[in-house]
């Protein structure tokens, strides 16, 4: 099989990559995690609360996709395919714990208010820690918020899908969307009015992201296996 350089794999389409790997270049389904771990984490995070559950699912979404591989269809967005899957793993975790627990995401503000949580880099080290006790009281505040009022908000303003892609992934019709939407929005306005969000709260990190991705590797099969 033709080798694939750096710079090929950055141009590569996810419908493309998906097609490789189920010819047998499996190794190139690290790139669809790399692309897509910050999201799922998003999503997962928005039903999930504690850090290791929140992998533990992501991993097995991975490894369930990949089975499923075949099952995709180009006419879809990968990543919206991918959500569904995350969304299903997640609730079924809930399921099994019987219990439902209201978890949230960072949420965005509207443009109105100030961007304070942005500006890391002209901060001095003072204003760096203030922030972060702000990311932190403003993810105890998120926490609060009803799931499926926080799940639309994660995946519109956070992750900035398209109305008709977060009905998709959720079954909605675009109207109920919006409406959930409108009220995420006002249940927030009070206490998170003078607080700008920023796309770092709840983030997927390097080593953390590496950990999942190699986790999800090596249960798969090499490419020689294939």
């Amino acid at each position: 099989m033709k080798h694939v350089t750096a710079v090929e794999k950055t141009e590569l389409t996810d419908a493309a990559i998906v097609a490789r790997v189920l010819e047998g270049d499996i190794s190139l389904y690290e790139l669809l995690m790399r692309r897509y771990n910050q999201k799922l984490y998003r999503v997962i995070r928005s039903y999930l609360k504690q850090e290791q559950e929140v992998e533990d699912t992501m991993q097995d979404t991975y490894l369930r996709a990949y089975e499923r591989l075949y099952q995709f269809r180009n006419d879809a967005l990968f990543s919206t395919w991918l959500i569904r899957i995350g969304i299903n793993n997640a609730l079924a975790r809930l399921r099994e714990q019987k219990r439902i627990s209201p978890y949230a995401l960072l949420v965005d503000q509207p443009e109105v208010l100030p961007h304070f949580l942005n500006l890391t880099n002209a901060m001095n080290p003072e204003q760096i820690a203030i922030r972060q006790e702000v990311k932190l009281l403003l993810e105890k505040a998120i926490d609060s918020i009803p799931e499926k009022y926080r799940i639309i908000y994660t995946l519109r303003e956070v992750e900035e899908m398209p109305i008709q892609d977060v009905a998709q992934c959720l079954d909605l019709s675009e109207a109920n969307v919006k409406v959930r939407l409108h009220r995420a929005k006002a249940m927030l306005k009070e206490s998170l009015f003078k607080l700008s969000s920023s796309g770092d709260v709840f983030e997927f990190g390097n080593k953390r992201c590496d950990a999942v991705v190699v986790r999800v590797l090596a249960a798969l099969p090499s490419d020689k296996e294939v």
